[in-house]
């Protein structure tokens, strides 16, 4: 077909397909086509800034950005990629200010758009705003595997551990061959020095999942120490012939957080856990808490997503009803089997001497998280 029979959006299409290939250099040749013959359309400019910024051709990235928003000042693409070049220039309030304006034309609710800002200010290190748009991101979409674990490393980084863990473990509830996720896990527990937990995660992984050398040397490490192996032990052979594969790669902990934000895709897994036979129970616990009175109420969210209410009694009954296998155990037995599980798991002693004192420490393992 004659370019000058192809719409604006054929070229778009072919751009992006190109684009998703990696081949930047041809989605802007296409696109630069495509302006020739539709120089107003708004989404052949935003397509050519994002190939610029592929390119790590920042200042022509934000010429294409603006010029776009010449035509369509609401723009979501646009704003948001405008904001992640302000922030890469050093100017952060204008950056900020972006964001903003997305919130006031209420797309807080698009996950999608939400995550890129937060990755943008994540790699900025501007942490603390990070954190709200990737909450914003989990309140959108609560079942994104992806928005858990971008809250969950946020966390981390700011040191809130207990929050960190729970929301890591929360995406890998979501998506157990999160393999970027579990040696994200992994790592912060051996920092931690859990080594025996932090081995049992990465023994969940692959040699192939791994893109950096740091996980690799530590799988390496703990097989050896805790199951002391010698150096030629076949069970270490695929672990080195990765690690070999990797030889040369930049910084470990740069590798690490490259390969953290760049596999952040926008596909997520449904919760497939999720016990909707409990509901009416429930209900009817809450109903009890609110008709006898009793403590002060409390919230508190589980990892596969089920919120809780009521006094800290209440809410050891109901997260008991909502953990398989254990329906005709005590409260004390249930207590002390997965105070059992989180120390295997995280390597975190989780009390037991009552029901408070229970869930505030099943908090710190990351097992459960005090919304109120």
């Amino acid at each position: 077909m004659s370019d000058a029979f192809r719409t604006s959006d054929e070229f778009d299409e072919q751009a992006h397909r190109l684009y998703n290939q990696g081949r930047y250099d041809e989605a802007l040749a296409v696109l630069r086509e495509g302006l020739t013959l539709y120089p107003n359309t708004v989404d052949l400019h935003v397509g050519t800034a994002y190939a610029y910024l592929a390119r790590e051709d920042i200042a022509w990235a934000r010429v294409a950005f603006e010029r776009a928003l010449v035509f369509d000042a609401d723009h979501e693409d646009a704003l948001a990629g405008l904001g992640e070049v302000l922030l890469r220039l050093g100017q952060r309030d204008r950056a900020l200010e972006g964001f903003e304006r997305l919130l006031t034309l209420g797309l807080q609710d698009d996950c999608d758009l939400m995550l890129q800002i937060g990755r943008a200010l994540f790699r900025e290190s501007e942490l603390v705003e990070a954190h709200r748009f990737f909450d914003l991101a989990v309140t959108a979409q609560p079942d994104s595997a992806d928005a858990a674990a971008c809250l969950g490393y946020t966390c981390h980084r700011l040191g809130r551990e207990g929050d960190a863990l729970f929301w890591v473990r929360r995406a890998l509830e979501l998506e157990p061959d999160y393999a970027e996720a579990r040696v994200y896990l992994a790592n912060v527990l051996y920092d931690r020095g859990e080594n025996e937990a932090a081995l049992l995660q990465l023994e969940k992984t692959a040699p192939e999942d791994h893109f950096d050398e740091l996980a690799l040397w530590r799988v390496i490490e703990l097989k050896k120490a805790i199951y002391r192996l010698p150096e030629d032990d076949p069970e270490l052979i695929p672990w080195l012939a990765r690690l070999d594969s990797l030889r040369g790669t930049p910084d470990a902990v740069d590798a690490l957080l490259a390969e953290v934000e760049g596999k952040m895709g926008g596909g997520t897994v449904k919760d497939p856990t999720q016990l909707e036979l409990f509901g009416t129970l429930l209900a009817e616990l809450q109903a009890m808490h609110r008709k006898h009175g009793g403590d002060e109420e409390h919230v508190v969210a589980t990892l596969r997503g089920h919120q809780l209410r009521g006094s800290w009694e209440d809410i050891l009954s109901q997260f008991k009803a909502l953990e398989q296998g254990w329906v005709h155990a005590s409260l004390s037995e249930f207590m002390h089997g997965l105070a059992a599980k989180g120390r295997a798991e995280t390597g975190i002693d989780i009390p037991v001497t009552d029901a408070e004192a229970f869930i505030r420490g099943s908090a710190a393992a990351g097992v459960l998280r005090i919304i109120l």
